[in-house]
């Protein structure tokens, strides 16, 4: 049967629209973007294989070229499609850290740094650098290492901090595993990052660690 066939309020078409994207599932949104299915399957069933195959939604997401077209009902039109949308929804998350914009919120940071660090194959350690109004002035990756550390230098990090007239940043790095929890090296490059730092008159306002979630040392009490 396909999908046409259904009954309306189970359509994910219809029912995005009714009830609202959080309303369908994993599968359901990637029918929508699939838009229809291949030969005896219908969007929603080459979806749901997909989903399998890839190990999740996140997994077809970070699939690179060669995997993503090799997949059944996929093809270098459907993986530019899908690299459009997703650089458009970092964009959409950018706008809120664009140059000038206050940090008052730090859930939009979190979100920020998130979508710019979590889908990396090897750990990458950034710095936000703020003005004296915590205002934003730049953000960059500094640092790149292998798939489980990357080497933080104090003194790259402190004079790209008077490069940019920073009076704060805010320190920011992925785990790839995907476990967010910070280590005793983490703990202590932060350490030392700040005393660097304040050497110059930067504060440290957070170190935000990346992985399935989260880790903020500020909310941890650790700064």
């Amino acid at each position: 049967m396909r999908i046409t066939d259904w009954p309306s309020q189970e359509r994910p078409r219809e029912r995005l629209l009714s009830q609202g994207p959080q309303a369908l599932s994993d599968a359901e949104l990637l029918a929508i973007f699939l838009r229809t299915g291949v030969q005896g399957k219908t969007a929603v069933d080459l979806a749901r294989e997909l989903l399998h195959e890839f190990g999740g939604l996140r997994g077809l997401l970070q699939a690179d070229r060669r995997r993503f077209c090799a997949a059944k009902g996929l093809g270098d039109a459907k993986y530019a499609q899908l690299q459009a949308v997703l650089e458009m929804a970092r964009r959409h998350l950018a706008e809120g850290l664009t140059r000038g914009a206050t940090m008052t919120d730090p859930e939009t940071t979190r979100r920020f740094v998130r979508a710019r660090l979590r889908d990396h194959v090897q750990e990458v350690f950034a710095c936000l650098f703020l003005d004296t109004r915590h205002r934003v002035i730049a953000f960059e990756e500094l640092f790149r290492g292998t798939i489980d550390g990357a080497s933080v230098h104090p003194r790259e990090v402190v004079r790209r901090a008077l490069h940019h007239n920073a009076a704060a940043l805010i320190l920011a790095h992925n785990h790839p595993s995907g476990v967010a929890e910070p280590s005793e090296a983490d703990r202590q490059i932060t350490r030392k990052l700040q005393e660097a730092l304040a050497l110059v008159d930067v504060r440290v306002l957070d170190h935000i660690v990346v992985g399935e979630d989260c880790v903020s040392f500020a909310e941890r009490g650790w700064l």
